[in-house]
């Protein structure tokens, strides 16, 4: 919890330069958008920016380590169910809301060619809680298969929530859940055995 005045600014100036970056970065490529930009666009001055951040760069790792930040700790409150029912559907449904909670934000990185650290740290994401998930259900003797499916998996989600959010969510929630974890169970069944569980 913020404990004074000092700490409650720096955290709102933070916010309010991220909001002005995203903003900016739905009209106009990263790579064009100076610190100059981000402070008139959130009505600050450079000083307050430099206090915080050592430029843009700084600043959209920032944007990208809050959401995966928060992305973790859903997918870690989920995973003790997740394990215990032998089905990805108790993580994936709150993961979605979360993502549809911040569309914005992902629309903007999804779009963005410099964000290629947001997609390297969300498969690095999706590699650190499937593997156990792969290993507990599968049991593979090559864990080569598993970087395999897993690199799939993320990728493929990837460009599904991508083109989901290009085309507005026209396909009901229910749908697209059903159709990533129908390959999902597809994937990983074409690669392992299962045994008890699995991915569904």
């Amino acid at each position: 919890m913020l404990k004074n005045p000092e700490d409650r600014r720096a955290r709102r100036s933070r916010k309010l330069l991220k909001e002005s970056l995203l903003e900016l970065m739905k009209r106009k490529t990263f790579s064009e958008i100076s610190v100059r930009d981000v402070t008139e666009a959130a009505d600050m001055n450079r000083a307050t920016f430099y206090l915080h951040y050592t430029g843009t760069a700084e600043l959209l790792q920032s944007v990208e380590e809050d959401l995966l930040g928060e992305l973790q700790t859903l997918v870690g409150d989920h995973m003790q169910e997740t394990v215990a029912v032998g089905s990805v559907a108790p993580v994936f449904e709150p993961v979605l809301d979360f993502l549809v909670e911040h569309r914005e934000t992902c629309a903007v990185l999804f779009a963005s060619s410099e964000a290629s650290g947001f997609f390297q740290s969300l498969q690095k994401l999706v590699h650190e809680n499937g593997a156990p998930l792969v290993r507990a259900w599968f049991h593979p003797a090559d864990p080569r298969l598993t970087n395999y499916l897993l690199n799939f998996l993320a990728w493929g989600f990837i460009g599904l929530l991508a083109e989901w959010f290009e085309t507005d969510m026209a396909l009901p929630k229910a749908e697209l859940l059903s159709a990533a974890q129908r390959v999902a169970d597809g994937a990983a069944g074409s690669l392992f055995h299962r045994e008890e569980g699995g991915i569904s």
